[in-house]
């Protein structure tokens, strides 16, 4: 009996043994297999493509290739939900957006900042007052005259209602004192569309968004939500420029499940800073007329709480919090 214990308790101590350094090595030596970034919309869009340009950069910096997957459904909460929801082992990561700190109050989503790690933001643009390059309105101070002594009367055009340009829009309205007509499109593409064929007045969409028309002369941007100008329009003014305290960005990183071990989190935060400074990702950003915005993990956060504490007021505000 006493052999037949200590064999049993050798064995038992081996598998231990084995266990433990099957659990380190795994630890030390990820990634150890592919990564899949899932993004929560739709292929084609700004959001797919920053993350096709991340994963093919990062080739260099990891020793595993990252496979983007696309999970579309509910304004991105379905994709949102499902990295909330994976393993938290580093094999399943997503690419986060704004849409983070504004679903959870509209009451479409079971998730909160909370739920999340942020790695690093990779890509921030801001939202845009653009009309018409034949509209009566030159500056952002005439265009705000006008609409507070036309309430309603000036047609804002945004990518449907609650979405990130919709709110910029109703942001504006707040913080000016003005009265807006605000249209929602399935999407920034269309309002931009309607804007061309003077079915609306203008849009707040970003300037990446409108660049094309900008340059060839037919729409003209009069000013920039953002805390500095916007590189590709240095002769746009900023809304605080304008003695207006407003600043409305959309964002675009890297982020996993709150769980996830430090270990895992400080070699993805190594690889994006990496990968971020590659010139072959910062050019692919500038062709797709992308701002480079990249934010490390504690960065990042900051600007998610901002942000969530921001949108919970404004839309409390506007009475479309639940």
């Amino acid at each position: 009996m006493k052999s037949y214990l200590s064999v049993s308790c050798a064995v038992a101590a081996t598998v231990v043994s084995v266990g433990l350094m099957t659990a380190g090595a795994s630890a030390a030596e990820y990634p150890f297999k592919p990564i899949e970034l899932i993004v929560p919309y739709a292929a084609g869009g700004g959001t797919d493509l920053v993350a096709r340009a991340f994963a093919d950069a990062a080739k260099k910096h990891l020793p595993q290739s990252i496979g983007v997957v696309n999970k579309t459904g509910g304004a991105g909460a379905v994709g949102l939900s499902e990295i909330m929801a994976a393993r938290p082992d580093g094999y399943k990561i997503g690419v986060g957006t704004v849409e983070i700190t504004m679903l959870p109050h509209m009451g479409v989503a079971r998730f909160s900042v909370d739920d999340f790690t942020p790695i690093a933001r990779l890509n921030a643009e801001p939202s845009a007052i653009t009309v018409n390059a034949d509209a009566p309105w030159k500056t952002v101070e005439e265009f705000l005259a006008h609409a507070k002594a036309n309430p309603g009367k000036i047609r804002i055009g945004n990518s449907g209602t609650g979405a990130i340009w919709h709110l910029a829009a109703e942001a504006l309205q707040d913080k000016a004192g003005v009265k807006f007509n605000h249209i929602p499109y399935d999407g920034a593409n269309p309002a931009v569309t309607a804007l061309l064929g003077n079915h609306i007045e203008a849009v707040t969409v970003s300037p990446a968004e409108v660049v094309n028309h900008v340059s060839a002369g037919k729409l003209r941007i009069l000013a920039v939500m953002a805390d500095k100008r916007a590189t590709n329009f240095p002769d746009v003014p900023t809304l605080k420029e304008k003695n207006i305290d407003l600043a409305v960005y959309t964002w675009r990183g890297i982020v996993v499940p709150k769980k996830t071990p430090q270990n895992v989190v400080d070699t993805l935060r190594l690889a994006a800073k990496n990968t971020a400074d590659e010139q072959a990702f910062r050019d692919s950003l500038a062709k797709m007329n992308l701002t480079h915005a990249y934010a490390d993990g504690p960065e990042f956060r900051a600007v998610m709480e901002k942000d969530n504490a921001f949108f919970k007021d404004l839309m409390t505000k506007l009475g479309m919090a639940k």
